[in-house]
């Protein structure tokens, strides 16, 4: 039963593991020598490789295809194994020999599954490896070409550490789950490949802010500290919609940010003197100077007012991990469940 199951899905364990250890051994062969130019001086370490274009090509190569891991996984090894065989009828052959459904699933899955995760966890391990001195040097306050995002923020996260592998996971028993439940492989390997890319989509927006209660700070703005306002209305008379601030440290991933009045009520629209600071609008010439923003900055904060953040700072990057590689690998688990469920009742 091993054997055959092999046989059967050889094809795409092959050319999905092939393209993996080249990239692997790339990384490999790569790797070192970023380790040792971050570890003989850390400060400047970006500006020194920012215009290495195999650093930058592996760098983006490696993310892309640990983020196409599991859908491509999902679709191509999850999807066709139990559908494949419902549309041949080849399912009814084995059943009618000594071998039972239970275990003629158990061996499909732990074959196909196992493999899947070993694959992705091995693509994801290499490339978390490979970039770790480039993430921490974005953490330490570095930013240089394409290297400005820290691995905290959503663009990064999921291409990083054991994310991938609950991906991976969860695509391959969604796409078991689909093939079971529609029974034509093209149909479920479509839905599978849209389902996964739509969950690595999404869950950094609907997700992954609730897995934990993220750190609040409250920030006086200043002119050191802002990062920009968002203005309305003509430019003689504009009115201040939302300022941003930055929060002091790096790596840090920002949640959400707004402006409370002295009594912690959340202001839409800032006060009107706000708007009246600073330089004039290019075009607009005005008789009376402006105040300097300093100056209004002083009084937003004499008024009361401040900048309430939530944010993830970069400690608690394994935390955000783990949570959301076991939420998945729980989804995993439950899909393989139903699969359990279904294929021992209506299935003929």
């Amino acid at each position: 039963m091993i054997w055959l199951t092999w046989r059967q899905f050889r094809v795409q364990a092959i050319v999905i593991a092939a393209a993996v250890a080249v990239l692997v051994a790339f990384l490999a062969v790569t790797g070192p020598g970023l380790l040792h130019d971050y570890a003989l001086q850390h400060a400047g370490f970006l500006d020194r490789i920012r215009f290495d274009r195999i650093n930058q090509y592996l760098y983006y190569v490696g993310q892309v295809a640990v983020y196409a891991a599991p859908p491509v996984i999902g679709a191509f090894w999850g999807a066709p194994l139990i559908a494949r065989e419902l549309e041949a009828g080849t399912h009814r052959l084995v059943w009618n020999q000594s071998i039972s459904r239970t275990r003629w699933l158990v061996v499909k899955l732990a074959v196909t599954g196992l493999g899947a995760i070993a694959v992705t966890g091995l693509l994801s391990l290499a490339v978390s490896w490979w970039s770790n001195p480039i993430d921490d040097a974005i953490d330490s306050g570095q930013a240089a070409g394409p290297y400005n995002i820290p691995r905290m923020l959503p663009a990064v996260f999921g291409a990083r550490g054991v994310v991938p592998i609950g991906y991976a996971a969860f695509g391959f028993a969604l796409g078991v789950t689909l093939g079971l439940v529609t029974r034509r492989s093209i149909v479920a390997i479509a839905l599978t490949l849209a389902a996964v890319v739509a969950v690595e989509a999404l869950s950094p927006v609907l997700l992954r802010p609730h897995l934990m209660t993220p750190d609040q700070a409250s920030v006086i703005v200043t002119t050191e500290n802002l990062r920009g306002l968002q203005l309305s209305g003509p430019e003689d008379n504009a009115e201040v919609m939302h300022i941003e601030a930055r929060l002091p440290g790096e790596g840090f991933w920002k949640i959400s940010e707004n402006t409370v009045n002295s009594a912690g009520q959340i202001q839409k629209t800032l006060p009107s003197y706000i708007a009246a600071c600073g330089p004039p609008p290019p075009g607009v010439e005005e008789t009376t100077p402006r105040p300097p923003m300093s100056s209004c900055f002083q009084r937003l904060a004499n008024d009361g007012y401040r900048q309430q953040i939530k944010y993830f700072p970069a400690s608690r990057f394994w935390d955000l991990q783990w949570r959301e590689a076991g939420l998945f690998l729980f989804l995993a688990a439950a899909l393989t469940g139903f699969s359990f469920w279904r294929i021992k009742r209506d299935l003929t």
